[in-house]
């Protein structure tokens, strides 16, 4: 019995060194991006990326505690036109009101979520939709300050250069410590009691995990990284518009998460990376990206339940089951 526990923690650590070794590549890897791809566009689709994996990491932790919130979009632009506002019509500094868009997008989903914290899957789905076409309606109807329909342009910069890479740089570390963070949540008892409240809300109040508590939490931390990734980003881009953070954003993101994997926590990275970076890096797929994205979701739904994550191990234990036949024979 003691040899066979030994081996599953000799197994489970050599796993977690090669997950180490792996994410360890791929850091070096993204750090050396701007030395392999030169191109000022190449180097803005990978920002916008790091965009997306903060917007849809942060989506998927507010849905381990079993809520929709179709609203995510909308608070991306509340981040990215907060701090806009700040610096351009308040004159201060990009780096200071990127951090307080973060903090007024967080107040904002906290005071949203509060009252509707009960409500199940779609009831709160269909509330947050509600919530964030009227959070872009509000912000269309400030009219000079927030630009209208026409948006807001002429937003002050984050550097005074016109290359791309420290922003790249930039962008790469603000999304490596929004993972990091996230994750750290994730594996502590607070994303436990996330996931006890999405099995079941009622065993989980019956042992004393508050479902409004824990719910209004998981809300506020996803808020504050998408509000400062959407801070960062009206830095960067210095122009925004209104319907760059619509519904149909929100969606792109459910779609990210779902096929890169629920319930892995690597899943909306690699969701993002496959259905945005891929089409948009390959000009010529960009207007068929609707047609991939449907066609990787019904493929994920048939045969990867557990998104494109689960993949390589799935391939690992295809290798394994034959090795194994190929040795009985």
């Amino acid at each position: 019995m003691g040899s066979m526990i030994a081996a599953r923690d000799s197994s489970s650590r050599r796993k977690n060194y090669t997950q180490i070794i792996l994410y360890g590549i791929l850091i070096c890897f993204l750090l050396f991006i701007p030395l392999f791809f030169q191109s000022p566009y190449v180097l803005h689709l990978f920002i916008l990326t790091l965009v997306y994996i903060i917007a849809a990491a942060s989506m998927r932790f507010i849905m381990t505690s079993g809520q929709i919130p179709l609203a995510h979009a909308a608070f991306l632009g509340l981040g990215a036109y907060v701090s806009a506002v700040l610096s351009k019509h308040v004159g201060l500094s990009p780096w200071l009101s990127l951090f307080i868009a973060a903090f007024v997008a967080m107040g904002v989903g906290i005071f949203i979520s509060f009252p509707f914290a009960r409500l199940k899957a779609f009831y709160y789905a269909m509330v947050s939709l509600f919530f964030g076409v009227g959070l872009l309606q509000a912000i269309e109807s400030l009219g000079k300050l927030t630009g209208g329909l026409a948006g807001i342009t002429a937003i002050p910069t984050l550097f005074n250069t016109a290359s791309k890479v420290p922003y790249y740089y930039c962008f790469l570390a603000l999304t490596l410590v929004s993972l990091v963070i996230l994750y750290r949540f994730e594996v502590s008892r607070i994303g436990w009691n996330l996931k006890a409240i999405d099995q079941s809300y009622l065993v989980s109040s019956s042992v004393g995990i508050s479902e409004v508590k824990y719910r209004v939490l998981a809300v506020a931390i996803g808020c504050f990284f998408v509000g400062l990734a959407g801070g960062m980003y009206a830095n960067y881009n210095v122009t925004l518009s209104p319907s760059s953070f619509d519904s149909s954003v929100t969606l792109w993101m459910i779609i990210y998460v779902t096929i890169g994997g629920m319930n892995n926590f690597s899943g909306p990275i690699i969701g993002t990376a496959v259905l945005f970076l891929i089409p948009q890096y390959f000009s010529g797929l960009k207007q068929y990206a609707p047609f991939i994205s449907a066609a990787i979701l019904f493929l994920v739904i048939f045969m990867f339940r557990n998104g494109l994550v689960s993949i390589p191990g799935l391939l690992m234990a295809f290798y394994k089951r034959k090795k194994s036949t190929s040795k009985s024979r």
